[in-house]
């Protein structure tokens, strides 16, 4: 029922429990809007939020220390052999690593270490990872990194007691119906992987790269966040991480769905505390209250509380999924400081309300006019993208001179459908012309 809500007719009197004017079954409809007229000729439409279910099973451990309670943690998922998937040597090297072990043997969990997992995860490590798995019979996996290694640890879960090929999951061949149990212990916040039922994963063979959605099943868990371990980020991972939880934010709040206000703040305040904080963490990495509310910031971001009731976008996320797949050494957050503003641009042309309503709240715009607000939005979130967080804004910037645009149209559109978005649906040539504005030149030249 994804993109549909409830509208009811504005009753005058009751007629066998159903409101005077009624018109076809009541409940959930394909149309967005459903009205009556009244006495004085006036149409009143109502409109109201869509239902919804909100699950966030995974317990959330928070703190200086809290990876000490690791084996614990573990000890309550019921696994007594885990997989352990982390990235290069970071956290052998600063000793978190050994801290997590010592957790589980004091609770006498078993082991295995399965490290060298790269940004952009690819489904050669997951085969690798599933096939490991099986070997040593292990029944959870502990991840320990940001978001690549925790989608890959949510792969293996899905991957390991499925008779298939897990690659059936993300093409939509498949629906996850099992999965071992995923711990994680989060290093690089941003990806917000740690309470979402969510992962990413490439296919080599194509470069494919696809998302799986689950409800439940592949959410963690547990999380253990200790903000001290983001310490020895650099000011760069620390700006991709930042701009992928405003993204996050942001495929939700630009909606279809009327007077969501409670959620529309929400992710209003969630924006100002990353707009706030981003710039502290990055002039003082070992500033703990900037990096506490920006870690916290990214699991709100992603844990589905700022879509309840709301239909969602993500065109954004899909259009760097195709950077990202055919240049790999693109950062996730990297892409979307670019994709963003180039949409946001676009948008301000063709739908600018929520664009301006984002401008007003968010930047202090103080333009009446919605298009005139939308656009000063886009140079208002380009200034902090570029000049705040030193972000590259264009394709040049991200290193890449010439870029396939014709290629990711064609992998968007297959990959996705014909036309996409829940804010406002784009066919292969609105996407083409919003590749186009990532290029090296000014984004004010939409029309």
């Amino acid at each position: 029922m994804e993109g549909l809500f409830r509208s009811e007719i504005l009753p005058a009197g009751r007629t066998n429990g159903r409101p005077a004017g009624y018109k076809g079954t009541f409940g959930l409809f394909n149309d967005l809007f459903m009205t009556r007229t009244p006495p004085d000729g006036a149409t009143i439409t109502i409109h109201q939020m869509e239902n919804f279910t909100l699950y966030t099973p995974t317990l959330y451990e928070f703190g200086r220390g809290a990876e000490e309670k690791t084996g614990m943690l573990t000890f309550l998922t019921g696994a007594s052999k885990v997989m352990i998937v982390y990235g290069k040597k970071y956290v052998k090297n600063n000793g978190l690593l050994g801290r997590i072990t010592n957790s589980l043997d004091t609770l006498g969990i078993e082991y295995v270490e399965f490290g060298g997992i790269d940004p952009n995860p690819t489904d050669d490590r997951v085969y690798e990872g599933i096939k490991l798995a099986r070997s040593k019979a292990v029944d959870g996996l502990l991840a320990v990194g940001g978001g690549s290694v925790i989608d890959t640890a949510k792969a293996i879960a899905a991957g390991v007691p499925y008779q298939g090929d897990f690659w059936d999951f993300f093409s939509g061949k498949a629906t996850v119906k099992e999965a071992l149990p995923v711990g994680v212990v989060l290093t690089i916040p941003g990806s917000g992987s740690e309470m979402s039922g969510n992962a990413v994963i490439t296919k080599l063979d194509g470069g494919i790269k696809l998302s799986l959605r689950t409800d439940s099943i592949l959410r963690p868990r547990f999380a253990v966040v200790n903000p001290e371990m983001t310490f020895t980020l650099t000011a760069y991972q620390t700006a991709v991480g930042v701009v992928d939880m405003m993204a996050h934010v942001m495929e939700r709040y630009f909606s279809t769905t009327s007077r969501v206000e409670v959620t529309d703040r929400l992710a209003e305040g969630i924006l100002l505390a990353l707009i706030t904080e981003a710039p502290k963490a990055m002039a003082d990495p070992t500033d703990y209250q900037a990096r506490a509310n920006i870690e916290f910031a990214g699991t709100l971001a992603h844990n589905g509380l700022v879509g309840c009731g709301r239909r969602e976008d993500w065109v954004s996320h899909f259009m760097e999924h195709e950077i990202s797949a055919m240049y790999p050494k693109v950062a996730h957050g990297a892409g979307l400081a670019v994709v963003i503003p180039a949409w946001m641009a676009f948008m301000a042309h063709h739908k600018p309300s929520k664009v301006a309503q984002l401008g007003r709240r968010v930047f202090g715009v103080e333009a009446k006019d919605d298009r005139t607000a939308a656009i000063e939005a886009v140079a208002s979130i380009r200034a902090f993208f570029g000049a705040v967080l030193r972000l590259p804004l264009t394709f040049k910037g991200l290193g890449i001179e010439e870029p396939d645009i014709d290629g990711m149209v064609e992998r968007l559109h297959r990959n996705k459908g014909e036309n996409i978005g829940g804010y406002y649906k784009l066919n292969s040539a609105d996407t083409h012309q919003i590749y186009e504005l990532m290029l090296d030149k000014p984004v004010e030249t939409v029309g």
